[in-house]
C-alpha cells in the first residue's frame, strides 16, 4: 500500500503543469473531442507506468537497500530539479495527421517515455515488492493530474496557481532527495 499512495502522490505534482498535463489541454482544444485524448493518454500512462514498475521491480531484486534508496533519492531530487528549473517547450504535435486517439496515445507514450514520473515509478517499485501497487499508482496520479487539463484545458491555469505548486512541490523534492541521497550514503539516519 506503501507504493501505491507514495505514487499516486508523488505523480500527482510531478505531473502538475508537466509537459503530459500541457499536451493534453492542447490536444483536447485542437481535437474538440475529449473521449480519444482520455482514452489515449490513459493507454499510454497505463504502458509508460508498466514498463517502468517492471524495470524497477528488476532493480529491486539485483541491489541491496543503500543503493535502492540512493536511486529513490535522485530519482526525487532531479525531478525537484526539473521542476523549479527551466522546462522545455511542448511539441504540439500540429504535423501529426492520425486520428485524435494515436495522436494523443503516441504523443503522450513518447512525451512520458523517461520523464520524471516514469523514473519516480521505477525507484518506487524498486524499493518495494510490490511493484504492481507502483504501477497503478503512478498511473492514478498521472490520470489525476491530466484529466482536468483535458476537461477545463487553459480555464485550469487559472483556477490553480500551477507554477506554484509545481515549484513547492519541486523544492519538496529536492529536500527529500537529499535526505534519501545522504542517508544511503550514510551520512545521516
Amino acid at each position: 500500500m506503501d507504493a501505491f499512495l507514495t505514487s499516486i502522490l508523488a505523480v500527482i505534482f510531478a505531473e502538475m503543469g508537466d509537459r503530459t498535463q500541457i499536451l493534453c489541454a492542447v490536444l483536447a482544444i485542437r481535437f474538440r473531442n475529449n473521449a480519444p485524448i482520455f482514452w489515449g493518454l490513459g493507454c499510454a500512462t497505463l504502458v509508460n507506468c508498466a514498463i517502468s514498475a517492471i524495470a524497477g521491480s528488476a532493480i529491486n531484486g539485483w541491489i541491496s537497500e543503500e543503493p535502492v534508496r540512493l536511486f529513490y533519492g535522485l530519482a526525487l531530487f532531479l525531478a525537484g530539479l526539473g521542476m523549479v528549473g527551466w522546462r522545455r517547450k511542448v511539441d504540439l504535435l500540429e504535423n501529426w495527421n492520425f486520428s485524435p486517439y494515436w495522436v494523443a496515445f503516441l504523443g503522450i507514450f513518447i512525451l512520458q517515455f523517461g520523464d520524471k514520473s516514469q523514473f519516480i515509478i521505477a525507484a518506487t517499485a524498486a524499493r518495494t515488492d510490490a511493484w504492481a501497487f507502483a504501477m497503478v499508482g503512478g498511473w492514478i496520479g498521472t490520470m489525476i493530474a491530466c484529466i482536468p487539463a483535458i476537461i477545463l484545458q487553459e480555464k485550469l491555469a487559472e483556477l490553480l496557481p500551477i507554477d506554484m505548486i509545481r515549484r513547492v512541490a519541486g523544492v519538496i523534492f529536492l529536500l527529500m532527495g537529499l535526505a534519501l541521497a545522504f542517508s544511503a550514503w550514510g551520512l545521516f539516519g
